[in-house]
């Protein structure tokens, strides 16, 4: 789902991606979320209907399984909402939030859904930071389930079924360069996943790729780098804090 914002100003210098789970805050909310579940663990026949590639299906069953447990809205909104955030990342959303209007187009892209990630972003007053938020849509029914459904279908061989966020990234930086009428300074993406590791490939030799220390996505950008050089062409600053993020971002803000 996208969140609509039709009225982005054309004078952004730069668009910054973001990654949710394990990016923006320091779990993977999907696996949060199981401890709505009587004795916070789910039965095995349920865990073992998940098949690579289809994780959001699984998903799908996991959150009926829930409402048939009883489990609520509140319930789950709260679990969201007592999250923490990575080290660091408010002190970068600060930073982003005080920079010139001018500079900085933020952008979300994940593949948790769009309750889990408003309900936390609401909760530490960061909505209104992202201009665009592209995510699997999901919303309660009349019965109080959760419905999820996935965000796209594509060809992408290395991505899940449901979101491959290399096509997301590609297709936004396009249409926003032909709305604007010009190209970004520089494309920024801040991730931690396999999945992040595909986006940052389309990303160009002025564009930077801020990977989290030791996670899938730096691991995939350090592989490439050895078994094919120049094949990973953007910049690649790895982050333990998100205040590294900041660091570079203030110096190239100032070029």
């Amino acid at each position: 789902m996208a969140s609509n914002s039709a009225h982005i100003s054309s004078d952004k210098r730069f668009v910054i991606f973001f990654d949710f789970d394990e990016t923006i805050v320091d779990e993977t909310s999907d696996d949060m979320v199981v401890q709505a579940a009587p004795g916070q663990h789910l039965p095995g026949w349920l865990k073992d209907t998940y098949q690579p590639g289809r994780y959001n299906e699984y998903m799908q069953r996991v959150l009926a399984y829930l409402a048939e447990q009883g489990v609520t809205e509140s319930q789950i909104r709260s679990i969201m909402e007592k999250i923490p955030a990575t080290p660091g990342m408010l002190t970068l959303f600060q930073f982003l939030r005080t920079r010139p209007p001018q500079d900085f187009e933020v952008v979300l892209v994940s593949d948790a859904n769009t309750f889990f990630i408003e309900s936390w972003l609401r909760r530490v007053g960061a909505r209104q930071l992202f201009h665009r938020i592209f995510t699997n849509p999901a919303t309660f029914n009349k019965d109080g389930r959760l419905v999820l459904r996935p965000f796209h279908s594509h060809d992408c061989p290395r991505c899940p079924n449901n979101m491959c966020k290399q096509v997301v990234v590609r297709d936004y930086v396009a249409r926003r360069t032909q709305e604007r009428g010009r190209p970004y300074q520089r494309v920024f993406y801040v991730g931690d996943g396999a999945n992040d590791f595909c986006p940052a490939l389309s990303l160009g030799p002025r564009d930077f790729a801020f990977p989290r220390r030791d996670f899938p996505m730096h691991r995939l950008i350090t592989e490439t780098h050895e078994a094919m050089p120049g094949e990973f062409k953007a910049v690649t600053v790895p982050w333990v804090s998100a205040e590294e993020v900041v660091q570079r971002l203030r110096k190239l803000v100032a070029e």
